[in-house]
């Protein structure tokens, strides 16, 4: 790896436990004399090398573009099955065969635009757990996974209400502009009132050392990272706009560079929300994110513009990965640049809201200002 590249890993991944290797085997039998054992090891390595090209090779037979996927399906389909049957081919389905066909095929969708946990959910979905260690599939199960893969690309599983082939695809980003100029903001805030206040708790960092380092310690230093620079930029003044958003999310990826705006339609839910894209997303969320200040044009009650804020990022979905966690900084920042903070925050990270419902954006509001108002009641006299 340090050599070569993250390419490398797996290139010990024998058949006998559903890998595409088979020069290598095991320590016990491979490892030999140090010749013969780095004799095995250059051909396994060449062997997994030629794999991933053959697989590249693969995907670029299938050009897809999600911003045509209604009518791409038929193609989407070609191209599950025939990696289905490779990836079958090539590990003998010994072993655990089904978990590179998973890998394969989440690689694929990933090629093409679809963000990694994204795909491997509609990946996970489509299979549905129908694969099985020293078992080959059979025609028909190949074909309906190939076929649950390309719908779960379309809203509703490709399908109207009455089960008739669904038309073009919705934007939610879209229809999210739409529902945000219709929500009553103005009506959802109540007991949190405006004003500074410092909790008794730092309830967001408290929130990522509890949960996100649950999931990975890395994850949770990057987020905690990102949150310092959260709050410093909220001291400054700085300006919501995607240009911070990127520079906080490049802690929150531990990208060696600044994420870049996508450049093609997103995914999220399970695939059941599609986000377009044009030219001017970028500068409409920019926009959008601009209406946060408090001095704006139809000035709302600062949870309100915090609530907005967080989801115009969940739905503009910027970044390719990691947007709920971009989401969670922009509703801190906002509130934070008003010298606010909350000393609880788990329901504005575990509870997921649909572009569509202008419900799901005021109950956001309400979370937002019943955890202000908690935190002011708990904050001692002189902090608020």
């Amino acid at each position: 790896m340090e050599r070569y590249g993250r390419w490398t890993v797996g290139w010990h991944w024998r058949h006998a436990d559903g890998g595409p290797v088979g020069n290598w085997c095991c320590p016990r039998d491979s490892i030999t004399t140090p010749q013969e054992t780095l004799t095995r090891v250059v051909a396994a390595l060449c062997e997994w090398r030629a794999w991933l090209e053959a697989l590249a090779g693969g995907f670029e037979r299938y050009p897809l573009d999600l911003a045509a996927v209604e009518d791409q399906r038929i193609l989407w389909e070609r191209a599950a099955r025939n990696l289905i049957w490779q990836v079958a081919d090539r590990t003998c389905c010994d072993g655990g065969w089904y978990g590179h066909c998973r890998q394969v095929l989440t690689w694929f969708l990933s090629r093409w635009g679809v963000p990694r946990d994204a795909a491997r959910e509609l990946v996970d979905q489509a299979i549905g757990g129908r694969f099985h260690s020293w078992t080959g599939p059979d025609t028909v199960l190949v074909e309906d996974v190939a076929e649950r893969l390309a719908l779960s690309l379309r809203p509703n599983n490709g399908h109207d209400d009455g089960g008739r082939p669904a038309g073009p695809a919705p934007d939610h980003l879209q229809r999210w502009l739409e529902v945000r100029e219709a929500v009553p903001w103005q009506n959802a805030s109540a007991g949190g009132a405006e004003g500074p206040v410092t909790p008794s708790r730092d309830g967001a960092a408290e929130d990522i050392r509890a949960f996100d380092a649950a999931v990975d310690r890395a994850r949770a230093e990057g987020l905690l990272a990102a949150l310092e620079q959260v709050r410093a930029d909220a001291a400054r003044g700085a300006l919501l706009d995607f240009e911070l958003l990127r520079g906080w999310q490049q802690h929150v990826l531990g990208t060696p560079r600044l994420p870049v705006f996508r450049s093609l339609p997103a995914f999220a839910k399970g695939g059941r929300e599609r986000y377009g894209f044009g030219p001017d997303t970028r500068a409409r969320l920019d926009a959008c994110l601009a209406q946060s200040e408090p001095g704006a044009e139809r000035p709302l009650a600062l949870t309100a513009r915090a609530a907005r804020a967080y989801l115009d990022v969940c739905f503009f979905h910027p970044f390719d990965d990691g947007n709920a966690r971009s989401a969670f900084l922009a509703l801190v920042f906002v509130l934070a640049r008003e010298g606010a903070a909350l000393d609880e925050v788990s329901l504005l990270r575990r509870v997921t809201f649909r572009a569509d419902d202008p419900q799901d954006a005021l109950i956001l509001t309400r979370y937002v200002d019943l955890y202000l108002a908690k935190t002011r009641r708990k904050a001692t006299p002189h902090s608020s």
